[in-house]
């Protein structure tokens, strides 16, 4: 127990000989300070204040050097403080600079007194001399006054954006979103690797009052959180999960095996070999990972099958007259062959996947594979054991009768129809498979309702914000500019960028804009004044003068005016209600003040200005250059992805990138599969043939298993319910469990016949092994986790079907194909 371990990144779950994992590993290893990061989102009801907030928040992160490597907050950089304005269309310029030289009256007399009563004193004045021509500068800024006071009076406590004023860009969610990259101390040996970065998170925004601020919102997001997310959202439902699995076992067991002993001593033995498979591979691997975790899963499933075969066989032996001494060792006569075959199938099946290149899986075809040996000796060796010490006969078994089979009927009476039927629907469901898909994309499995994953969900509207990009590593600056080109030339691409994008275009032209601009505002800034506390009276005083002049007899000029006069009379007349007004309408105006300083003051850029938090994530220490590439298409459909993947590899073979790695990680996962399903398929015929020495047997074990399969995969294409990362690990427990099924009814029905096999405890075991491993995994259908649910319906609908298939159709196989007992059979 102090040994085990999970390595909870997702990187290793594949070969880093694959392509793509080249490529990611290159890009990795060239811009460190870019791996595992968190992107850190500053909230507010104003632009102001998020960028106050943002800068505020990164250089608390940044002391905190014990669980950050770095905090990267772009928009802080005075680099682009000061040239900010540089990247804009030179049209685009000319109409901000416009637009601020009509608003600057309204600016220079707020400036000089940014109060309620300085608010008051320029929009009088304003409103006096207003014209025809003159309005349209005050006009946007009393409707957005307006809306303020509405908002006031609701009782909310909304902020003046006054950058907003200036904008042509009605999309102020936007602007008034800041974003921090930070980058983690990770703890990959835990299953919460970046809890302690979180909580640093939360400490710092406690600290700055961030979390009691209702104007102010922090959130964080990322693969690492997301990732971490999920396995608690999967943690948390293990509870009810597990209760609820493990009583439906018991009862279950208790069902089928009529006796606590025997269900005392098969849960014993199950637990006891799920240790030892435990034990197994911790000192096999140093880790395990996400997939291979879910060894479990496919042990219980399989020994309990092994459990039930044989205590259901002790119990036939006892009720057929037999003492525990002599009922055990004729027991293990009975189910060791089939034990022993299913459990090398099975193994065989498992280790099918050591070869691929999906090493998650292949890692826990190990485990498992040596799994179903333990798992085998534990039920020959410590079952019997048990059973012996315990005195399983004492309990009154041998007077306990089983039930009828009630499917002998039917069965042998319409065994014709019952195969009729089943190849029709197989080969109905087979001209489906083609048709399978499989999901790719992490973020459906994960719970939209986690924080990181509905932060992100909610980003996606942000055009900043893109998570299926693409990205290249070039040899220069010069080839990666080129390749920009090129691949900003295709349909599929919005924009493909690299470290030059981040120098303006005609700078000369755009600063002589600003210089002219920032002469214009020199009384914005010249007159500039801090804001002395009003008292309330100095309050009231302007309020009232304020509504006078909005009502003013030049007011008709200016529609607006009334509208904002008429929100002012619905306010309460009270002393705090006066205060919260001047806030909401005049607090952050120094915050905006100050930034459009800064804007007015631009040294221009060049390569070589660049500062290095920006460089260094764009240009390698060996001089290599990153592009950036962005999609035109919404990437969460997998076509679009897999086209835009195509296009771009199409240009640039070495790209990488999340839309890139999603669709190689479905190629090497499905082929990874496919790859296994065919070596399994092939090993496991040539032991059946080896051990049975008839085809027609070795047919009759796998036609349920394969007719389960083709419904399945058939009844996913038909209710829309692809394949994922996580519910894909059922197929190899449904192959395990299938081939096992079939050997033990078929081996029964060679040594006795149609009759007695279909009377005998062979079906009830396999009954009531395949409930038990439903019952177990069934549950996971309740996880809020996406990915654990689709698990827990997919393994309930394919074992049922392996099940339905293993006693219903097989037995009418073997009713008009299969061979009658013989005395060769019988000895076998």
């Amino acid at each position: 127990m102090n040994n085990v371990s999970v390595d909870a990144s997702v990187d290793k779950m594949l070969s880093p000989s694959l392509p793509f994992r080249q490529n990611e590993i290159a890009i990795n290893a060239a811009f460190p300070l870019s791996n595992g990061t968190l992107s850190v989102i500053v909230e507010a009801q104003t632009a102001e204040q998020a960028d106050d907030a943002a800068n505020k928040l990164a250089k608390a992160l940044r002391a905190r050097t014990d669980r950050f490597k770095s905090i990267f907050y772009p928009e802080g950089l005075e680099l682009l403080r000061q040239n900010g304005l540089l990247y804009l269309d030179q049209d685009e310029l000319e109409s901000l600079a416009d637009r601020l030289a009509e608003a600057q009256p309204l600016l220079g007399g707020i400036s000089a007194d940014p109060t309620l009563r300085g608010l008051a004193d320029v929009l009088t004045l304003a409103l006096e001399n207003a014209t025809a021509e003159t309005a349209s500068a005050f006009g946007p800024a009393l409707r957005k006054m307006t809306a303020t006071v509405d908002a006031l009076a609701d009782g909310r406590n909304p902020r003046l954006s006054w950058q907003s004023l200036l904008s042509e860009d009605d999309d102020e969610e936007t602007a008034n979103r800041q974003f921090i990259v930070a980058q983690p101390v990770v703890d990959f040996g835990s299953l919460s690797p970046v809890s302690d970065a979180m909580r640093a998170i939360g400490d710092v925004t406690a600290t700055l009052g961030f979390d009691t601020d209702d104007t102010v919102r922090v959130r964080v997001t990322g693969t690492q959180l997301m990732r971490q997310e999920e396995l608690q959202t999967v943690k948390d439902g293990m509870g009810l999960v597990g209760m609820l699995s493990f009583t439906i076992v018991i009862v279950l067991l208790a069902l089928a095996l009529r006796s606590a002993r025997l269900v005392i001593a098969t849960l014993f033995t199950l637990v006891a070999g799920l240790i030892l498979t435990a034990a197994f591979a911790v000192a096999t691997f140093s880790a395990l990972n996400l997939i291979s975790v879910a060894f479990a899963v496919l042990f219980i499933g399989l020994s309990v099958d092994f459990g039930i075969h044989f205590t259901l066989r002790s119990r036939e032996e006892m009720i057929g007259g037999k003492a525990i001494r002599d009922a055990l060792p004729a027991a293990a006569r009975g189910v060791g062959g089939p034990l022993l075959l299913s459990a090398v199938a099975a193994a065989l099946g498992f280790l099918s996947f050591l070869p691929t290149d999906y090493r998650g899986v292949s890692e826990l075809g190990v485990i498992s594979g040596a799994g179903m040996f333990i798992a085998l000796v534990a039920n020959m060796t410590l079952l019997p054991a048990l059973l012996y010490v315990m005195r399983a006969n004492a309990n009154g078994i041998s007077g306990r009768a089983s039930p009828k089979n009630p499917l002998r009927g039917l069965v042998q009476s319409h065994a014709g129809k019952i195969v009729g039927a089943a190849a029709i629907i197989g080969i109905g469901a087979a001209a489906i498979t083609p048709f399978a898909q499989f999901d790719e994309d992490p973020l459906n499995l994960r719970d939209p309702n986690s924080p990181s994953v509905a932060t992100l969900l909610d980003l996606l509207k942000d055009p900043r914000t893109e998570p299926y990009s693409a990205e290249l590593l070039a040899k220069d600056l010069t080839t990666a500019d080129q390749l920009a080109q090129r691949l900003k030339a295709l349909p599929e691409v919005r924009n493909a960028t690299t470290i030059s994008n981040l120098v303006p275009t005609d700078q000369d032209a755009k600063q002589e804009i600003i210089d002219e601009t920032a002469l214009v505002l020199t009384p914005v800034f010249m007159g500039a004044g801090d804001a002395v506390p009003l008292s309330d009276e100095d309050r009231q005083q302007a309020l009232t003068s304020l509504e006078a002049g909005l009502n003013g007899t030049n007011a008709g000029v200016l529609p607006d005016a009334k509208k904002l006069a008429a929100a002012l009379s619905k306010l309460p007349a009270t002393a705090e209600t006066r205060k919260r007004l001047e806030t909401a309408l005049l607090g952050d105006f120094p915050l905006f003040r100050d930034r459009l300083s800064d804007l007015m003051q631009p040294d221009g850029i060049t390569l070589e200005t660049i500062p290095p938090p920006l460089r260094d994530r764009q240009i390698s220490k060996d001089g290599r250059a990153l592009v950036t590439i962005k999609p035109r298409d919404d990437l969460r459909d997998s076509d679009a992805r897999r086209q835009f993947a195509a296009a771009v590899q199409e240009v640039a073979p070495t790209a990488s990138g999340s839309a890139i790695s999603y669709s190689a990680v479905k190629d090497a996962v499905v082929g990874s599969f496919q790859q296994a399903a065919i070596l399994a398929m092939i090993m496991i015929v040539i032991l059946l043939f080896a051990v049975l020495r008839r085809l027609s047997d070795v047919l009759m074990v796998l036609s349920p298993l394969a007719l389960a399969v083709v419904i399945t995969v058939a009844v996913t294409v038909v209710f829309n319910t692809p394949f994922n990362l996580a519910n894909i690990i059922v197929l190899p427990l449904i192959l395990g469990l299938g081939v096992a099924f079939g050997i033990h009814i078929v081996l029964r029905h060679r040594d006795e016949g149609d009759d007695k096999m279909l009377e005998s405890s062979t079906p009830r075991a396999v009954l009531f092994s395949a409930l038990t491993t439903i019952g177990s995994f069934g549950a996971l259908t309740l996880s809020n986790h996406p990915g654990t649910a689709s698990m827990g319906y997919l393994l309930t609908l394919s074992v049922s079907l392996t099940m339905l298939c293993t006693l219903i159709v097989l037995p009418a196989l073997l009713e008009l194909f299969g061979a009658r007992k013989t005395d060769h059979g019988a000895k076998q």
